[in-house]
C-alpha cells in the first residue's frame, strides 16, 4: 500500500506528488499516456520537434515567477521574442521538459489508465487500471486529470460517498476543444517578420506561431496552427483530421496574406479534447466529502493556466497533508529541493 495515489501527469499532479515526497509520503503517479506534461506537451517528428499545446508560458504571480526563474537557471527555458512585455518563455527541448524537470525522484506509471475507484472495508482506496487488472491501494488519491474525464471516473461512486455539492460542482465545468496542426515548411519560404500572432473572434483560428524560431538551429521553417473552440467544435469528431487541418492552413494563408501556408510539406493534426477550461472551478482544488481524502485538481481550478495548474497542485498537496500525517510542507522547500533534485 501507499500513501497517496495521483491520477495524471501533467503541471498539476507532477508538481502535488513532488511537493507529497518532500514531504516524506509514499507516492505514485499514474499517467494514461506514454509521456508527460499533459498539455505541455511536444510531438517529435521529421527530424524535429514541436508543442503542440501549451507554446509558452506567461508569468503572472510572484510565485510562479520563482519557478520560472529556477527553469531558466538550468537553461530549461528562454525568453521567446524579447521585445514582447510581459516577456514570454519556451522551453528549446519542448516544453515537455518542463514535465522532465519535475519527475526525477517520482515512481511513474505510464500507459495506465484508472478505470475504478471504490473504497475498501480497511478504509482505503482501491484503483484499478485498465490494462493489467492490477490494483493499486492507497491511503489518499488526488485526481489531477480534467474535470470532465474526472466525472466519468468518479460518478459511480454516488453522491452518498462523494458529497452532492462535490459532484455537481464537478460537472459544472466545461471546456472548450482545440485542433493543433503542425506544418513543415521548405528552407526556401519567405518567412514573416512576426514570431506569432492570435486571433480573437476568427471563425477557424485561435494562434499561430513560428515553432521552430524556438529551436536551436532548426532543419526547416515548423509553424502550429491551433484552431478557434467553435472550429474545433465543428470537427472534433471527423475520422480524418487531415483535411480539417488543410482547411485551417488555407484560412490562415488567406487571413495573413502568406499563400505559400497551404502548401506544406508535410502536416500533422491533433486533436486536444479538451484543451481550454471556458467554465472553471473557482477555487484551487475540488476536495470530496468522504471520510476517505480525495482531492482534484488541475488547471481547471481557479484558472486555465500552466500557472493555475501549478497552483492548484501545491494546495491539492497541503489538503492531503492535512488529512494524513500533516508533514512540514513549503513552497520554499519545494523549489530548493527541485534545485537539487
Amino acid at each position: 500500500m501507499i500513501d497517496v495515489a495521483v491520477i495524471g501527469a501533467g503541471m498539476a499532479g507532477l508538481v502535488c506528488a513532488q511537493q507529497l515526497k518532500q514531504g516524506g509520503y509514499s507516492v505514485l503517479v499514474v499517467e494514461k499516456s506514454r509521456g508527460l506534461g499533459g498539455r505541455m506537451a511536444t510531438r517529435r517528428l521529421y527530424d524535429t520537434w514541436a508543442d503542440h499545446g501549451t507554446c509558452y508560458l506567461k508569468p503572472k504571480g510572484e510565485f510562479f515567477q520563482e519557478f520560472i526563474d529556477l527553469l531558466c537557471d538550468r537553461q530549461i527555458i528562454t525568453v521567446w521574442n524579447h521585445d514582447q512585455l510581459p516577456p514570454r518563455y519556451i522551453a528549446p527541448a519542448g516544453m515537455s521538459a518542463i514535465a522532465k524537470f519535475l519527475a526525477p525522484g517520482l515512481d511513474i506509471l505510464l500507459n495506465q489508465r484508472v478505470i475504478v475507484i471504490h473504497p475498501t472495508p480497511e478504509n482505503t482506496w482501491r484503483l484499478t487500471l485498465e490494462s493489467s487488472n492490477e490494483e493499486i491501494t492507497a491511503k489518499a488519491v488526488v485526481v489531477a486529470i480534467p474535470a470532465p474525464q474526472a466525472v466519468m471516473l468518479l460518478e459511480p461512486l454516488g453522491e452518498n460517498l462523494l458529497g452532492t455539492d462535490f459532484l455537481t460542482n464537478l460537472r459544472s465545468v466545461e471546456f472548450v476543444p482545440c485542433l493543433s496542426a503542425i506544418a513543415g515548411y521548405p528552407n526556401s519560404t519567405p518567412l514573416p517578420d512576426w514570431q506569432a500572432q492570435s486571433f480573437t473572434d476568427d471563425s477557424v483560428l485561435g494562434w499561430i506561431g513560428l515553432d521552430s524560431s524556438k529551436r536551436p538551429q532548426p532543419k526547416q521553417p515548423v509553424f502550429v496552427i491551433q484552431s478557434s473552440g467553435n472550429f474545433a467544435q465543428l470537427h472534433l469528431e471527423s475520422s480524418d483530421l487531415q483535411p480539417v487541418g488543410q482547411k485551417m492552413l488555407q484560412h490562415a494563408a488567406q487571413t495573413l496574406a502568406l499563400p505559400w501556408l497551404e502548401t506544406p510539406e508535410w502536416l500533422q493534426i491533433h486533436r486536444w479534447r479538451y484543451a481550454f477550461s471556458s467554465h472553471p472551478w473557482t477555487e484551487n482544488i475540488l476536495s470530496a466529502s468522504a471520510s476517505l481524502p480525495l482531492v482534484c485538481c488541475g488547471d481547471w481550478c481557479g484558472g486555465n493556466l500552466v500557472e493555475g495548474a501549478m497552483l492548484s497542485g501545491l494546495a491539492a498537496a497541503f489538503a492531503i497533508n492535512h488529512h494524513l500525517h500533516q508533514a512540514t510542507l513549503t513552497n520554499v522547500n519545494f523549489f530548493k529541493n527541485l534545485t537539487f533534485s
